[in-house]
């Protein structure tokens, strides 16, 4: 890619750039569109105040930008939860990070990589001109991008080990002021037996902890497969009313006509009286009723058909206990000598469950998350065919020359512009085309073909049996960054080095070795319109919710015309933005001294980052178990930038430089170990320490008692929660608010 691509792929993300922004900052002025930029203060009943109708309303404003970076960590994490901080807190480690790379790698390697070799119209015209592959084989000034290389990773390093003991002590202030939360006091238990004299779960669970935790054990609640609740009460309304409605076509016209009104009628009784049922039987579908004894003949009739429901009870259970010490310990200690047995964890906070999973058997769920490891490793490899698609646009001269047909392609496009165009602009238009095809198109088209993966790799995850939402999209991440690694990172430079690998097998064989070494620096030209697509439009789409505007007007304009506006709040979706902002911070690493021209760059996409805090809201918050795994894509990072340098100075005769980076690389993976003994086990469950300061502070102010008794009751099946007919139909807002 040449100079002029990359400066038409800056120019069009700027623009489009602007234009979006001058757009939000106008539609965010209009009263019509409060449901979609400010959802969350009007959940809280907050009043919105709009400037009155004027000119001022319709001109473009910045003022909400410096109003973001005001926001203070102590705001987000009182008001989303130390989840949501963790994404503005990887957005400042890449603000950090990268502006001392920038400044290393602008003042000192740049000017080196630029004046590498003596000037050439070729080179020059090439992004190769500011890369390491410019610089002279054998050349001593390669020690300098060997000691930035040093400085790079060692300042990494600390960055990451300052953010992980920062967020670390966070995590713990953060279970101390959410100490009055259920999970801190419950524990799923799985894998339950059936007790063999009552032929119950339920016995067997309260005779387990009653014998084995005496003290600090409370009460259980088990769950059931209550499908077969809507599905019987919607049957027997059925045939009820297909009965009664045939008998009503039966009958003649004349004096039958009023039985059939009477018939009519009874139907429409018949429906009420069900729905009364169906919402009393879910009253009293409760661990109380099913022990005890009816209080009149109504619900000796309400248990016979919760006994004809032919509910089966899940070898699943929240079990409670009287203090946060004792379900810590439960959680943490295997309960019985076949671990195949009485399976215990932590709970996930109520609105985080994945009730659906938890019907499936702890021992067949290693099959379930093997289905999705192969389902996400087909999608993988079927996702190279854009990749190399995308690749082919990059590389459109070498294109021309090996595909023909692309030749065909550029004279039309070069025909529709001239016609359009005057005559004395037609080789403006002819070198602008290649430009824009080059520079701007593979970025774009990359960028709209990885938008549909996360939500597909969610949807994979939540077939692997995770008992909570947040696991969920965990998985998700996971997924997500190594299929982004794979192919936009791995698979672009290998597309890449192939269609030039054909030009260079042709001319000079002998020199193919050699020339696929070199290609992996010249993938950087590629890389900066990535980041500039990603950062620049990304974000700032990210930030107008254009479908959201799309869909508003459509409802607005229909069957939604006149009714009260549904907020448009979700979720802040942690499987998409963590994994593609993890993959940016990847490239700008294994390119900060390759490529340092594109690191300023990635400074303004971290800046425009910043605006997605006011956009989405959060449904649950897992105090900080997702840094872990952002630390690990970094690390990840940083490995792959010491091996990528190994492999050039080998390649630029500096054997020495690269034997002296093995250290590096094995001090880097030292370091990972030593926070994972660490950090990661604070990570993964509650110490019996500060569960036991919790405990403390509790029974100093009298709170104990009224936390474990509420915490069973906040554990509430879906299919037992009392029936509501008069639930709003809003679709928008269900993701916040349902149980599934």
């Amino acid at each position: 890619m040449n100079s002029q691509s990359l400066l038409a792929s800056v120019g069009i993300n700027i623009g489009l750039a602007m234009v979006i922004l001058f757009l939000f900052s106008i539609l965010k002025k209009q009263p019509s569109n409060a449901a979609i930029y400010y959802p969350r203060p009007l959940s809280k009943r907050h009043p919105i105040t709009f400037p009155p109708f004027s000119l001022r309303r319709f001109i473009p404003s910045f003022s909400w930008i410096p109003r973001a970076f005001r926001v203070t960590e102590d705001e987000i994490l009182q008001t989303n939860g130390l989840d949501a901080l963790i994404v503005i807190r990887l957005f400042k480690f890449g603000i950090n990070f990268f502006t001392v790379c920038s400044s290393v790698g602008l003042l000192i390697l740049l000017p080196i990589n630029f004046g590498g070799q003596p000037a050439s119209s070729d080179s020059y015209r090439s992004m190769d001109s500011c890369t390491i592959s410019n610089v002279k084989t054998g050349s001593n000034m390669l020690w300098v991008h060997f000691m930035c290389l040093w400085f790079i990773s060692l300042y990494g390093l600390h960055l990451l080990y300052r953010e992980y003991s920062e967020i670390l002590v966070k995590r713990i202030q953060q279970v101390r002021n959410l100490r009055h939360r259920p999970d801190q006091f419950t524990t799923l238990v799985r894998e339950i037996p059936v007790c063999g004299e009552h032929k119950a779960r339920g016995c067997c669970v309260d005779h387990f902890f009653s014998k084995h935790h005496p003290y600090s054990y409370h009460s259980y609640k088990m769950l059931y497969d209550g499908k077969d609740i809507e599905d019987l009460s919607a049957r027997y309304v059925h045939e009820k009313v297909q009965g009664l409605r045939k008998k009503c076509e039966g009958k003649k016209h004349g004096k039958e006509s009023d039985d059939c009104r009477d018939d009519l009628l009874k139907i429409t009784g018949l429906e009420e009286k069900l729905e009364e049922l169906c919402r009393k039987i879910r009253q009293l579908q409760s661990e109380d009723m099913l022990k005890g004894k009816p209080k009149d003949w109504f619900q000796a009739m309400l248990l016979v058909l919760w006994c004809e429901c032919r509910i089966q009870e899940l070898p699943v259970a929240f079990v409670t206990f009287k203090s946060r010490w004792g379900a810590a310990m439960a959680a943490q200690t295997q309960q019985h000598t076949n671990p195949l047995l009485w399976i215990t964890e932590m709970a996930p906070e109520p609105s985080d469950v994945s009730w659906r999973n938890l019907s499936i058997q702890y021992k067949i769920l290693p099959v379930y998350k093997i289905g999705v490891i192969l389902a996400a490793t087909v999608l993988t490899i079927f996702f190279a065919v854009p990749v190399t698609a995308v690749q082919g646009i990059a590389k459109f001269e070498k294109l021309k020359k090996w595909f023909p047909p692309a030749m065909a392609i550029e004279f039309i496009f070069h025909y529709l512009l001239d016609s359009t165009l005057s005559l004395r602009y037609g080789d403006v238009s002819g070198t602008g085309l290649s430009s824009v095809v080059t520079g701007y198109l593979p970025s774009a088209v990359l960028k709209g073909f990885i938008y549909i993966v996360p939500f597909a790799m969610l949807g994979m995850a939540k077939l692997g049996g995770s008992i909570s939402k947040s696991k969920e999209e965990i998985k998700a991440c996971n997924m997500v960054f190594y299929f982004l690694l794979g192919n936009v990172f791995f698979l672009s430079l290998i597309s890449g080095s192939l269609l030039d690998e054909i030009g260079e097998y042709v001319s000079h064989p002998k020199n193919l070795p050699s020339h696929l070494a070199a290609l992996v620096s010249s993938q950087a030209d590629f890389f900066m319109t990535y980041i500039l697509t990603e950062g620049l439009s990304g974000f700032s789409l990210e930030v107008l919710q254009p479908g959201l505007l799309i869909w508003d007007f459509i409802k607005s304009r229909s069957y939604c015309r006149g009714k009260e506006k549904d907020l448009y709040l979700y979720s802040l979706q942690y499987f998409r933005i963590i994994p593609i902002v993890s993959l940016s911070i990847l490239i700008g690493i294994v390119y900060a001294v390759i490529a340092p021209l594109l690191l300023p760059f990635l400074i303004v996409y971290f800046f425009l980052g910043y605006a997605i805090q006011d956009v989405y809201e959060t449904v649950y918050d897992t105090c900080g178990t997702f840094w872990p795994f952002i630390h690990h894509y970094i690390i990840v990072a940083i490995i792959l930038m010491q091996i990528t340098m190994i492999g050039l100075f080998g390649l630029k005769s500096k054997p020495a430089a690269s034997v002296s980076t093995i250290p590096l690389l094995l001090l880097t993976i030292m370091f990972n170990e030593y926070c994972k003994i660490r950090f990661l086990p604070a990570f993964r469950s509650h110490s019996i320490q500060n569960a036991a300061e919790n405990d403390e502070l509790d029974e100093k102010s009298g709170e104990m008692d009224h936390n474990f008794d509420k915490a069973i009751e906040e554990y509430r099946q879906p299919c037992l929660v009392p029936a509501s007919f008069t639930q709003s139909d809003s679709s928008l807002y269900q993701p916040l608010i349902t149980s599934w």
